[in-house]
This record gives C-alpha cells, sequence and structure tokens, in this order.
C-alpha cells in the first residue's frame, strides 16, 4: 500500500516528533561512543553497520522506539467515509482492546476509564429490570477542558453496571503551545480537574442530581507505567453534601507514556502549594469581603436587612463568591442574539432546591455543568447562565439580587446601555422590561411611569469582574438609579480584589465553564411522536365519555403557522403571522361551524404528563370533550430544540363543529 506524499510526510514528522521526545540521537551517541572503545583493538573502519544495530539492539533502544511508535490506529467500518473523527471523542472500552481509537500521537491524551460502581445503598433493593421494561437510570457527565463526554445510561443499582471510557486530550491553551506534545512539567501545571457529574432518571423522565465531584488526575504523573487504578466516594449535593452515595472504581492511563515519569515527592508538592496558594487568596478575599461589609453598613444602618450576596453555596456545600458564577460564555453558532439566548435560559426547567423536611428555602446555587446535566435549577441558576451568555454577546450585563412581590427573594439580570437605558431580564420567563426611574420630588400631576415589572427591591448586583451594593436611601426598584460609577448610589468592591479569587486560574477551586453542546433532537421526529401519542389520549378519553372522535388533518395542519408565531414571539417579542392564520382559518370552517383553538406551551416532552395538564384548563377540556354535530378534532405539536438538547414544546388542540340553535 503506498502513501500519498501528504500522509507520508506527516508520518515521517510524526515519528520525528517521537524520537525527538525520546532523546534518542543523545542515546545513539552514547551507545557508539562506547562501542568504539569496545573496539580498542580494532580501527573505525572494523565496526560495520550490523554490529552498531547489534549494539542497539542490546541495549533495548530498538524496542524502545517501536514500542513507543506502536500507537493505535483507526480502522475504518465499511461504512465509513473519508473525513476521520475527531482526535477528542468517546471510546467505550480498554484502548488496547480497541480497534476503532483515533488517538493524535502527537498529543498528550489521558483515557479515563469506569469499571463499575458499588455501594449505592439507596438503591440496595432495587429490583432487577425486566427486558424492555423501563425503569430509573445512572448517567455520568464529564468535564475536562473544554471537553464535555457522557456514558451511556444504566439501570439503578446497589452496584451499577457503569462501564465506560473518555478519552480526554491534555494540552496546553496557551498561543503556540496548541499543537505540541505536553511533557511531564507542561502536564503539571495543568490544573484543571475532570469535573464528574452523576444523575438519575426516574421513569417519568425527571432527572435528578445525585453527585458532583471533581477529580484530580495528576497523581498519575508519577506512575512508573502511566496507569493507576483508584476508587472515588461520591458525596451527594445539597443538605447531604457530606454523605457518601456511592463509589466508582477508575482506572487512569496517560497516552503516549512518558519516557521519565516524575518523582511522587514533585506531584505531592506542587498540589500541596496550589492549595496553599488558592487558600491563602481566599482567606484575603474574605478579609477584604468582612472590612468592606462594615463599611457598607457604616453608611446606613438599615443596610443590614438588604439582600447583599456576596457569598454563595454551590451543590457541593461550599462557599464561593458569586462573582465566579458568572463568566463570559459564548455559544459559537448555538445561538444567534441576546433574546435567542434569553429563550434557550427560560425553557431549561425551573427547580427549587430539595430539602428533607420543612422551613426555609435551602440555597443552592449550581456550577454550570450540574445545570445543564439535569436541565433545570432555581431562578439563580438561571440568572447566572443568561447573565454568562449576554456578557458573551458583548452586553454589560450584572445578575440582580432582590425581591419580587410578597417580598420573595429573586434574581434576575440586567444590562446597561450605552445610551444609559437599563433593561430587566427575567431569566425564568424570558420577558423583557425597559426601567424608567420614578421621582418621589415630581408634583403630584406629574404623570408617573407604571410599573411593568415584578420585581419589588434590589440589594446588589454583580458579573465576573464587578460587585456593586445598593446604597441608595430606598432599595425599591421604581426610585432606583443605576449609575454605577456613582459611589453614593452604588457601593463597589475592588475589581483587583474579586479579579484575586474569580479569575480564570487564580484558584484550583474553580470550575472551569463547560462549553455548551448542539441538540441531538429531531425536531420533526420528536414533534410526530408527540402528536401521534396525543391523540391516542385523546381518542381513548373521549370514547370513556361514550364518544366518537374524526380528526380532520387539514385543520391540523393549519395550525402550524401558530405555533410558529408564537415562538417567534417568544424569541424576538415580535408578533408576526397571525393575520394568514386567521384567514386560513376562517376559510377551512364552513358557514355555520363554529372554531375553538386552544394552545399551550411545555419545556419537556412527555406527551402524558403534558395531556395531564391541559385537562385541568376548563378551556381545554371544553375543546376535547366537544360534543355536537359534525364534530371534528386537530391536534398540532411542533418542538423547537435549542441547545443541550433543551426543547420548547407548543401544542394547540383545536376543534370545529356545527352550530345547533
Amino acid at each position: 500500500m503506498s502513501l500519498s506524499l501528504e500522509k507520508a510526510s506527516e508520518l515521517r514528522q510524526i515519528v520525528r516528533n517521537q524520537l525527538t521526545q525520546m532523546n534518542i540521537h543523545e542515546r545513539i551517541r552514547d551507545i557508539l561512543s562506547e562501542s568504539f572503545q569496545d573496539e580498542q583493538g580494532k580501527s573505525s573502519q572494523g565496526l560495520s553497520e550490523a554490529d552498531l544495530v547489534k549494539a542497539l539492539q542490546r541495549r533495548g533502544i530498538v524496542d524502545d522506539v517501536m514500542k513507543e511508535l506502536s500507537f493505535l490506529t483507526k480502522v475504518p467500518d465499511k461504512e465509513a467515509t473519508s473525513n476521520s473523527k475527531p482526535a477528542t471523542h468517546f471510546v467505550d472500552k480498554e484502548p488496547r482492546e480497541l480497534k476503532k481509537t483515533n488517538i493524535d500521537p502527537t498529543r498528550r491524551n489521558l483515557y479515563l476509564q469506569v469499571l463499575g460502581g458499588r455501594a449505592f445503598l439507596e438503591h440496595l433493593q432495587e429490583p432487577q429490570p425486566l427486558p424492555g421494561q423501563v425503569c430509573s437510570t445512572f448517567k455520568l457527565y464529564l468535564h475536562f477542558r473544554n471537553q464535555r463526554f457522557q456514558s451511556k445510561p444504566v439501570p439503578c443499582a446497589c452496584e451499577p453496571d457503569l462501564q465506560d471510557g473518555f478519552l480526554l486530550e491534555v494540552h496546553k491553551d496557551s498561543l503556540g503551545d496548541g499543537s505540541k506534545m505536553a511533557d511531564a512539567t507542561t502536564l503539571l501545571s495543568i490544573c484543571d480537574p475532570v469535573h464528574m457529574v452523576l444523575t438519575k432518571t426516574d421513569t417519568s423522565s425527571e432527572i435528578t442530581l445525585i453527585a458532583s465531584h471533581y477529580l484530580e488526575w495528576r497523581p498519575l504523573l508519577s506512575s512508573p507505567d502511566g496507569k493507576m487504578s483508584m476508587s472515588v466516594e461520591l458525596l451527594g449535593v445539597g443538605t447531604e453534601s457530606k454523605v457518601p452515595v456511592g463509589v466508582l472504581n477508575l482506572k487512569l492511563e496517560i497516552y503516549p507514556h512518558l519516557i521519565q515519569p516524575l518523582s511522587q515527592e514533585v506531584v505531592d508538592t506542587q498540589l500541596t502549594l496550589e492549595r496553599q496558594k488558592s487558600a491563602e487568596k481566599e482567606r484575603l478575599y474574605l478579609i477584604y469581603a468582612k472590612q468592606w461589609w462594615r463599611e457598607y453598613l457604616q453608611i446606613r444602618p438599615s443596610h443590614n436587612t438588604r439582600l447583599v450576596k456576596i457569598f454563595a453555596q454551590d451543590e457541593n456545600g461550599i462557599n464561593r463568591p458569586v462573582c465566579s458564577y458568572v463568566k463570559p460564555l459564548r455559544a459559537g453558532r448555538l445561538l444567534d442574539t441576546p433574546r435567542q439566548a434569553a429563550r434557550f435560559v427560560n425553557v431549561l426547567g425551573y427547580e427549587r432546591a430539595t430539602t428533607v423536611g420543612g422551613g426555609s428555602k435551602q440555597e443552592q446555587w449550581c456550577t454550570l455543568l450540574s445545570f445543564l446535566c439535569k436541565g433545570k435549577g432555581d431562578c439563580e441558576d438561571h440568572a447566572t447562565l443568561l447573565c454568562s451568555l449576554l456578557l458573551g454577546f458583548g452586553l454589560d450585563a450584572y445578575v440582580c439580587v432582590g425581591t419580587k412581590a410578597r417580598r420573595v427573594p429573586h434574581t434576575w439580570v440586567i444590562t446597561c446601555g450605552t445610551n444609559g437605558d437599563v433593561v430587566f431580564w427575567e431569566s425564568l420567563t424570558g420577558c423583557r422590561y425597559v426601567h424608567q426611574p420614578v421621582n418621589p420630588d415630581d408634583p403630584p400631576l406629574v404623570e408617573q411611569p407604571k410599573r411593568v415589572y415584578p420585581y419589588c427591591s434590589i440589594g446588589c448586583l454583580f458579573n465576573h469582574q464587578s460587585f456593586y451594593a445598593n446604597c441608595q436611601p430606598s432599595d425599591t426598584v421604581e426610585l432606583c438609579h443605576f449609575d454605577l460609577n456613582d459611589e453614593s448610589q452604588w457601593k463597589p468592591m475592588s475589581t483587583e480584589a474579586i479579579r484575586s479569587v474569580c479569575a480564570p486560574g487564580s484558584s484550583i477551586s474553580l470550575p472551569p465553564f463547560p462549553p455548551l453542546c448542539a441538540p441531538t433532537i429531531d425536531a420533526a421526529v420528536a414533534s410526530n411522536e408527540i402528536e401521534l401519542a396525543l391523540r391516542g389520549l385523546i381518542s381513548e378519553h373521549r370514547k370513556d365519555l361514550g364518544l366518537n372522535t374524526v380528526w380532520d388533518d387539514n385543520l391540523s395542519y393549519l395550525l402550524s403557522p401558530a405555533l410558529a408565531a408564537y415562538e417567534i414571539e417568544r424569541t424576538t417579542g415580535v408578533s408576526a403571522g397571525n393575520e394568514e392564520f386567521q384567514d386560513a382559518i376562517k376559510r377551512a370552517v364552513p358557514d355555520g361551524h363554529t372554531f375553538k383553538g386552544f394552545p399551550i406551551h411545555f419545556v419537556h416532552r412527555n406527551p402524558r404528563r403534558a395531556f395531564a395538564t391541559c385537562l385541568r384548563s376548563p378551556f381545554c377540556e371544553e375543546i376535547i370533550c366537544c360534543r355536537g354535530d359534525q364534530v371534528r378534532l386537530a391536534v398540532r405539536v411542533r418542538v423547537y430544540p435549542y441547545p443541550e438538547s433543551a426543547c420548547a414544546v407548543w401544542i394547540m388542540f383545536a376543534c370545529k363543529y356545527r352550530s345547533v340553535l
């Protein structure tokens, strides 16, 4: 088999890089020097090429070279195309058993293998699922240096059969170093952990966060054979953050293997120094925050009751500065506009942190990966994600901490325009409100702007590099002004102090932000599946009532423009296409007939759950249970997928019937 010039050149470069890394030329030079000394009785011409090769073989040089160059290559399938896979991708089994793993030998890779779980005692009595039976499942997610992976779902059990492998690229992000092979010293300087998140999906498709763990992989650098096995104890989340939930058995391996592994002492010293440095930064920031807070209280004693949030607990119960939960996040080509970003955050589910027993609300600000993996979270999770996306779109965005109706604590987002406009973004609904302050000194006859937003008070606002506490006489939103440069209205924190603990790389305790993943949902297929399921549920429901069901496919199709118009309005705030929809319906409904329609919106794809919700609406029940002459029913479903496989599901029920006097 002959190689193209390009492939041959690439292969020569790979071999050359590997030989340079092994310092092979220096080793050959030393052996030749020794061989000449051993042949003192001969002239230099007495050493033949065969003698030199034998000398290299005796010293193991040839074997070392061949061993290092025997990396795995991809064997194409019958269906494989000419396009090769990226170097980093999901693999299933041990690399030496694989024939389809494309490992780039010029880049360092970390192979993490999950060899099963044990001691998940909460599932000790879990029955063994029957073939084809729907059961609760575990799924493991990983994030490492802008790479994301997920395992196959496995049935929940005391010893879950989590058997998966993940190939992670390890390289420097600095300019010019991305394509170089990372040596042991470079690897030791990469302090990013492997963030592991375990979720449980029950039989009703509800996802629960089980554990969030940060794996320190660098002890592997001191392993003589480049391999290491370990057992990782996973702790719970929220109020159970100190309680073990199970153990994962892992095996780590580095490819290509290091020629000279680091000593255990060097690795331990580096990790200890990093922990000490981070702890010192956090200690100094805490001292600064305490002093700053004392100064804030001296301005006005009533400030003690304002919601000024400096620290917040994550899912592992760790107190972190709130500024560390925000970072400019670019969605690539997955989201095109800030308003589309707001819509994406809106369709992620809302869920308050759960507690065992009653009492006040449990605080839990999730890290971004945990929030995305379970696909739902509290208002703080939505607000920090939306603020990060708006910062990525170049806006001057901040997370607001305050209250809404009845003084319930709430979190939302504001953006400050270059023209002085201030816009409130409600991350749970995607709605936008332009702030128009009320001047309490105006005469009574001066008409004041009406409040259209649901917010009552504001205590502070922050982003990834700024923190401001409201020190205006009143914290009521209508009376607030948002000139953040006026320290008589907003008391700022030192940007240097915030940067010392929240800037990328400033602390090993800060989890890096994962990239967003493209949706994997086929919108047309998902829409058809939900629509067919709803038709069956409606037919069964009407049959129980003693009613026949006749479907009007043409009427169902005519409902599509309305659903599209609803989604466009939610995304852009602009209503469009309603005139055409109304005209089409008027043409489709004969004289003497009545048309009724009921649209509804969901952020899940469970048809039974959606149908049960719809029946609780008297308008929808009136359509589904319609009685009369020449009754024709219609239902249309439209699924709009967003990143992270979040989706907006629009359903419209309709009927037409002949009016009888």
